[in-house]
């Protein structure tokens, strides 16, 4: 293998044929669309995250942070909107990289994406379970054994805390059995996921608009001081509040984010992709982003940032105000809400994997058989549940959630590269979806992402650098060697 093959690109005729070939049903409207981004990004983000980040890292000033998330995020948009109009194909930046960089570039993307989805979805499980076993709680039941409902890891620190002896056995069920409802759901047919993602959408929204509106009247301006409390450093060197607590907050809350990212992944079922797919990209994006600081600000009015519950912050929020019955409400929409999330990533992953199937970097028999009746990657769905059910039933929320936004944040940068280096190259090529002053949106979209990524600690770089490093040498061994590339002339 020469430097050559590291570089080549897939060509833009290949797309179109893709396209054309495509056995995916054509059935998302942009309202279904911009649905799904909303699915995929109310979620896990604004009902549990918000209390780690706002505990321990960025206080009240989490609105910031999520104003911070949110100006990367946006920026990475709208480079995401013109690729996505340019190649309405379903491997989002995976497929765009494809055709700009090179293969290898492309691969790693790819890679980095399976963090963004499969772990992501592994996190909304975990959150999932953290509030099943509250709702049971709240339901008066509340003999649940711990071994049943915790991870290990989990499970061994609450018995420390408690003062008993840890399980040799630990498990969390719910987060498992999820999991495999979601990829049944999938397995049925993407209508049929769009029809359960939009009433899933539809109370989760009105679930978020509910605690803003509700929430207000019982918010005490008291508890937004200091706004920005100062900055303290714990025994193990991690800094916590001041202002590098709030950009420590953003790197950890863009887990919320990435739904927009999502989106791009659906442009072979979309209708009318090079339209609809940039509109529901920004669209989603900027709706999501307005919600997520009202209801930061909301939460960190209605009670001190130190007494946010690390699992389900949103509800321990209205409970510290007296409103049981509100916090019955948002948990039972929290149960409810954070199923569509899994349903976006896990379908969002089957896509991207189907992608690089085609190409032959991953192998066809499993990623890109479509079901015969359903018309959908049954067998990279399947196979993808039982990893994602595996990890949510032994895996802790922080890890699997700093490794997800690791990924999206790496993404995220590599495409703004990758959309302004097409512009250089091909200056000719129709653009459906065009953004203005790109060089200054694509670098400052980079630079966000990337300083975001360096706030994350080093456990979590370490965990990428592994990773990087297996996707990598699997790249070598087998995908180089099987491309589609190998029979054309990238000369």
């Amino acid at each position: 293998m020469n430097i050559k093959t590291l570089f080549r690109k897939k060509p833009i005729e290949a797309y179109k044929e893709d396209i054309k070939s495509s056995q995916l049903k054509r059935t998302l409207g942009k309202w279904e669309l911009t649905a799904i981004g909303v699915g995929a990004v109310i979620g896990g983000g604004i009902f549990v995250l918000t209390g780690v980040a706002a505990n321990q890292y960025a206080g009240p000033a989490l609105a910031l942070s999520f104003v911070l998330a949110g100006i990367g995020c946006l920026l990475a948009a709208f480079c995401y909107a013109e690729f996505a109009a340019i190649l309405p194909v379903s491997g989002s930046a995976y497929a765009y990289s494809y055709g700009t960089i090179g293969e290898f570039f492309a691969w790693f993307i790819g890679w980095n994406l399976i963090l963004e989805y499969m772990m992501g979805a592994t996190t909304v499980a975990v959150s999932w379970s953290k509030y099943f076993v509250k709702l049971l709680h709240l339901l008066g039941i509340n003999n649940l054994p711990s071994w049943l409902i915790n991870d290990p890891i989990t499970a061994k620190e609450e018995a420390l805390k408690l003062g008993t002896t840890p399980s040799s056995f630990s498990v969390n069920l719910p987060a498992a059995l999820i999991v495999w409802v979601v990829t049944y759901i999938l397995v049925r047919g993407i209508k049929e996921s769009a029809k359960t993602n939009n009433i899933i959408v539809s109370i989760k929204v009105a679930a978020v608009l509910f605690v803003i509106v509700a929430g207000i009247a019982y918010i005490n301006p008291a508890n937004w001081h200091p706004f920005i409390p100062k900055q303290t450093i714990d025994s193990s060197g991690v800094s916590h509040y001041g202002i590098s607590g709030v950009i420590t907050a953003a790197g950890l809350v863009f887990f919320a984010f990435i739904g927009f990212d999502a989106v791009s992944t659906q442009s072979q079922e979309a209708i009318n992709p090079t339209k609809d797919i940039p509109f529901a990209i920004i669209t989603s994006l900027v709706v999501c982003t307005i919600l997520y600081i009202l209801v930061s600000l909301t939460i960190t009015g209605m009670a001190k940032y130190t007494g946010l519950d690390l699992g389900a912050p949103v509800a321990s929020a209205f409970s510290s105000a007296g409103l049981s019955w509100a916090s019955l409400l948002i948990t039972i929409a929290a149960v409810i809400g954070l199923i569509s999330v899994m349903l976006v990533m896990l379908l969002s992953q089957t896509r991207i994997f189907l992608n690089m199937a085609k190409d032959s970097l991953l192998p066809k028999n499993i990623f890109a058989t479509i079901h015969p009746r359903f018309k959908t990657p049954w067998k990279s769905t399947i196979l993808l549940g039982l990893i994602s059910s595996m990890v949510a039933a032994l895996t802790p929320i922080e890890k699997a959630t700093k490794m997800t936004s690791i990924g999206t944040l790496f993404a995220f940068a590599m495409i703004c590269i990758a959309v302004l280096i097409l512009r250089k190259k091909e200056p000719d090529l129709y653009r459906p979806f065009k953004v203005k002053n790109l060089t200054v949106v694509a670098v400052l979209g980079f630079s966000f992402n990337i300083l975001l990524m360096f706030s994350l600690d080093k456990s979590t770089w370490l965990r990428l650098i592994v990773w990087s490093i297996a996707g990598i040498v699997i790249y070598f061994l087998h995908s180089a060697k099987r491309s589609n590339l190998n029979n054309l002339n990238n000369e």
